[in-house]
């Protein structure tokens, strides 16, 4: 990554070198009330690959990794995570699970009431207890740089732009080292520029972190750019799942509505 986000520059995703399964999903079902959001999902996510979720607003995208972490519970179907059934896990099981797993909120989430520092010094305190101060001050220091603004360290959120704020919600989620990565509309009213640059980061983070991500997605651009592979969700299920040449070839009107 680069420490200036003018220099930050498109890659092609990484191809997947593992087929090693790190989350497993078979019959995910989940219900609102009588509204069944999801009716009948199954995917897997391999080690080392992006897969963009897409699909019309209110298919559920936001709603299916919530429930991977456990945020949601689920209605039926089965959650794996290395292995590990999420729907089954006591909370104390969840939590040690979730330090592996980094969740980039649509909002960022960042707390209005601490500076960029103490944003990322959060997360550090509570899962790498085992670091010294000057270790926490480097890796909140490094994380900053690889999103290009180490510049603002003392800042606080309200004086930062939407843009910057997703980049340091993205830097305060990789500061913890996690293995899988959640990307919940990560260019969400950005512009196109700045969604560009978040896409691209997106790319460095698997790159250089070797994560496995979800990145949920209505941007067709971010889904070109960062997806190895992609899953189209309609009507509560895995409507088609391919790469991103079979789903820009695809003849059927509900793709060409989205890949025009």
């Amino acid at each position: 990554m680069k420490s200036n986000t003018q220099d930050i520059h498109m890659s092609a995703p990484s191809s997947t070198t593992d087929d090693e399964i790190v989350i497993d999903i078979n019959g995910l079902k989940k219900a609102f009330g009588s509204q069944e959001v999801l009716k009948n999902i199954s995917l897997k996510l391999f080690k080392g690959e992006n897969l963009v979720v897409v699909g019309k607003s209110g298919t559920g995208k936001s709603v299916l990794i919530k429930c991977i972490v456990g945020l949601l519970g689920s209605d039926g179907g089965t959650i794996k995570v290395f292995d590990k059934n999420v729907t089954t896990l006591n909370n104390h099981e969840l939590g040690d699970l979730r330090t592996k797993i980094g969740f980039l909120f649509q909002s960022g989430a960042l707390y209005d009431s601490m500076t960029v520092k103490q944003n990322l010094e959060f997360p550090l305190r509570r899962i790498k207890r085992e670091l010294s101060d000057s270790e926490v001050d480097e890796k909140i220091n490094e994380a900053l740089e690889n999103v290009g603004l180490a510049d603002t360290l003392n800042k606080m959120p309200s004086q930062l732009s939407g843009g910057m704020r997703k980049r340091i919600s993205l830097a305060r989620t990789i500061v913890v080292d996690p293995s899988i990565m959640l990307y919940d509309e990560p260019t969400t009213g950005l512009d196109p520029v700045t969604s560009d640059e978040i896409s691209a980061l997106i790319l460095d983070v698997q790159n250089k972190y070797k994560t496995s991500s979800i990145i949920i997605t209505h941007d067709i651009t971010c889904a070109r750019t960062t997806g190895n592979r992609i899953v189209m969700l309609q009507d509560g299920e895995v409507y088609l799942e391919g790469s991103v040449k079979e789903f820009e070839a695809s003849s059927d009107p509900a793709i060409q509505a989205f890949f025009k």
